[in-house]
């Protein structure tokens, strides 16, 4: 059993509800419900009670409870007992992050930190993958959102976000070809793509651009080398009706009547984020964050 569950399960029985507790932790439902059924085949007996009005925890359910509370407890005194032996941190925390993350992703971490470390103001900067790891090597940034994991023992990093990626169409067009389930990938054959500069996160533009090539889309020209990729961009070039755009579920701008965000079928497309930090460093403020940064479930 990991720590993750027993703070899930601890959530749940507080929150008496599955979605309470799922906004509560910002997990999807579906991937919080599959933590509990998961955590109950791990243990072979009920934990909660289902019903129309929520969740209860049963008899065995109570037991987890007082015990995880315990375990839990001891945890965070251990990492408290610990952190006084490292940096304190304070002063800016400079965050890179980078276009289109979830629009709730740092609120909770944010909040705690502020909490626990009230001397720290966290400092923000919209930067690439690539240019985000340029920065941490060179000591312009302490931790950074990135779209691919780094390469070499200098810098440490944790999955921190899974998204499922959908497709933005023009509205006429997504109409004519979706189907049941959403749009098939190979559906989009013969529209461009409207897509990044390959140097802004290498190993991502290859994973991505490899899986679209494989469903028989030609991509069309490259995006140039230093182009943003804004919303504007991506909703002006979708609405003419010759091309398409990846993006989340929660596409954090309004869409005009002219454009659809629909699902692709299967979910061939999960773009990961991970926080990425210096290896050497030992600031307690930026432990703190990243350990509030847990892996949340594809979206």
């Amino acid at each position: 059993m990991e720590l993750r569950e027993m703070r899930a399960f601890v959530v749940v029985v507080e929150e008496g509800s599955l979605s309470a507790a799922a906004r509560r932790l910002h997990l999807s439902q579906p991937a919080l419900t599959q933590t509990m059924n998961g955590l109950e085949r791990q243990l072979g007996v009920p934990l909660l009670v289902r019903g129309s009005t929520g969740v209860r925890a049963t008899e065995a359910g109570m037991t987890l409870l007082t015990e995880a509370r315990a375990v839990l407890a001891r945890y965070d005194q251990a990492v408290a007992a610990v952190n006084r032996h490292g940096a304190t941190g304070g002063g800016a925390l400079r965050l890179g992050v980078p276009l289109e993350l979830p629009a709730d992703l740092l609120t909770r971490p944010l909040a705690e930190l502020a909490v626990a470390c009230p001397d720290t103001r966290v400092q923000v900067r919209h930067l690439s993958t690539a240019a985000q790891f340029a920065a941490l090597r060179a000591d312009e940034l302490d931790v950074g959102l990135v779209r691919e994991h780094p390469i070499g023992p200098d810098l440490d990093a944790v999955p921190v976000v899974e998204e499922r990626l959908g497709v933005l169409l023009a509205t006429a067009q997504a109409a004519a070809i979706a189907g049941p389930d959403g749009i098939r990938l190979d559906a989009l054959a013969g529209l461009d793509w409207v897509g990044f500069p390959r140097s802004g996160s290498p190993a991502w533009y290859d994973e991505l651009t490899a899986i679209l090539r494989s469903h028989g889309l030609d991509l069309g020209p490259a995006a140039p080398e230093g182009q943003e990729l804004i919303a504007e961009v991506k909703l002006a070039a979708v609405a003419a009706g010759t091309a398409f755009a990846l993006a989340p579920p929660r596409w954090p701008q309004p869409l005009p009547d002219s454009v659809t965000w629909a699902p692709l079928v299967g979910h061939p497309l999960v773009r990961r984020t991970w926080a990425v930090w210096p290896a050497s460093s030992h600031r307690r403020d930026l432990g703190r964050l990243v350990a509030a940064l847990e892996l949340r479930g594809p979206e």
